[in-house]
């Protein structure tokens, strides 16, 4: 497979390196290093990763600080872990395009590496290391802000910090060796435009707590929420025992 010119990338990135060289470490998957002769570690990403991972953070942290003045600890970290999961940074990715621009061996080529969610995560990782390293901070924040934060500011806004109550409940389940929790609608009332939702939650196959919300999503999470609190509470109960 041709490859697409770097410089078209850093074209799509808004930023022209001063050392190419970190640029093409920065899309080298190891796999492509275990391909060719010589030191397998010097020239992959994975260091730029790590890198790349810590600088995100605080500049993701720093961002919703200055957006969300009045926020508490605990809705600041979860809009950073909304930000900063590899889901958000794969989508990020494809956005860019830059699955086309990875260095790939030929195994992870043959099995779709240029499409896998943890690569492309990764590669923006990397990314935000290789400028860094490159320019400082101030051009690494102006690429996070542009690639990242200001299309999820824009799509969720202050949703953001608010707690996600059905991924908590499917921590706790996984934790405890138990299945996945159902969700069913049990009813819909009201006129179209300002209908309420009853959903129902079970757990192991037994109806544990329902909630009622104007929509699907908000009545899932009320009812996440009953059952978490239902569970803590037989798990406190079983402790003092």
């Amino acid at each position: 497979m041709v490859l697409p010119r770097l410089d078209e990338l850093e074209r799509i990135l808004g930023y022209r390196f001063l050392d190419s060289s970190l640029l093409e470490r920065a899309v080298t998957h190891s796999s492509a290093v275990a391909d060719v002769a010589g030191d397998p570690v010097s020239a992959d990403n994975e260091q730029l990763e790590f890198l790349g991972d810590a600088v995100l953070g605080m500049l993701v942290s720093q961002h919703l600080l200055a957006a969300f003045p009045d926020w508490s600890e605990g809705q600041l970290s979860r809009g950073r872990a909304h930000l900063v999961n590899s889901g958000s940074l794969a989508a990020a990715a494809q956005v860019l395009g830059l699955g086309a621009y990875m260095r790939l061996g030929r195994g992870e080529e043959k099995s779709g590496g240029r499409q896998k969610p943890a690569l492309l995560a990764d590669i923006f990782e990397a990314l935000v290391g290789a400028i860094y390293l490159d320019s400082g901070l101030d051009p690494a924040r102006e690429f996070v802000a542009h690639a990242l934060l200001m299309p999820a500011l824009d799509a969720h806004g202050e949703n953001l910090g608010r707690a996600d109550y059905k991924s908590e409940l499917q921590e706790l389940l996984q934790k405890c060796g138990w299945p996945a929790a159902q969700y069913h609608v049990l009813r819909e009332t009201g006129p179209d435009h300002r209908k309420t939702f009853l959903v129902e939650v079970s757990v192991a196959g037994r109806v544990t707590a329902t909630g009622a919300g104007c929509n699907k999503k908000e009545s899932e999470q009320l009812a996440a929420q009953q059952a978490l609190e239902q569970l803590r509470g037989v798990q406190a109960g079983q402790r003092n025992e």
